[in-house]
């Protein structure tokens, strides 16, 4: 099994609602979760601003961003391990990567819709 590190904004509610979903899904607690958001990510190697600001993770020691860093994860948890092979594909991938892309710009957004619905 792979070794796998998430880094995570926890002061955003997306996030918070995402890896609280993640965690359930891992029960072999494949995947350690480090929140970001209170500068307690000593370990990483990427400044705190652009871990804040992109999705990121560390499988086997390689630091992957965006949505090859959401297919690590999602390899690491046997339920969404299919979706995460298919990003294996660079097509496949470059589409993924897009759409993260997209939903960047519209999450300021989707920020504060998912506070005032808290």
């Amino acid at each position: 099994m792979s070794e796998l590190l998430v880094w995570f904004d926890g002061d955003c509610p997306l996030c918070q609602r995402e890896i609280a979903l993640m965690r359930r899904l891992d029960r072999r607690r494949a995947i350690q979760f480090t929140d970001v958001s209170k500068g307690s990510a000593t370990d990483c190697p990427i400044d705190r601003a652009a871990l804040l600001a992109r999705f990121h993770a560390r499988e086997d020691g390689r630091v992957l961003s965006g949505a090859a860093a959401f297919a690590a994860m999602w390899r690491a948890i046997p339920v969404l391990r299919p979706l995460g092979l298919m990003a294996r594909n660079r097509v496949v991938l470059a589409v993924l990567e897009q759409a993260y892309g997209a939903f960047l710009r519209m999450r300021p957004r989707l920020q504060r819709l998912a506070r005032r619905l808290a």
